[in-house]
């Protein structure tokens, strides 16, 4: 016997089953899923990343600009 595990849907924070019958898991339904990916297109969303001077990665890695 399986036991059903549900999680806060990330956009809506409803319930929504994390189990392999939810086809839009993490999220509760395709509308959530679709919120969230217009959230990343729009650039509200991202993760975040060191800045890296161009000219110290082409002193360790000369070819890279070529």
């Amino acid at each position: 016997m399986s036991k059903t595990i549900n999680a806060a849907c990330p956009q809506c924070k409803e319930p929504a089953s994390l189990g392999k019958e939810n086809r839009f898991r993490p999220f509760c339904s395709e509308r959530c899923k679709l919120l969230d990916l217009g959230e990343w297109f729009a650039e509200k969303n991202g993760i975040p990343a060191e800045d890296q001077d161009m000219e110290s990665d082409a002193a360790q890695d000369p070819d890279r600009l070529q």
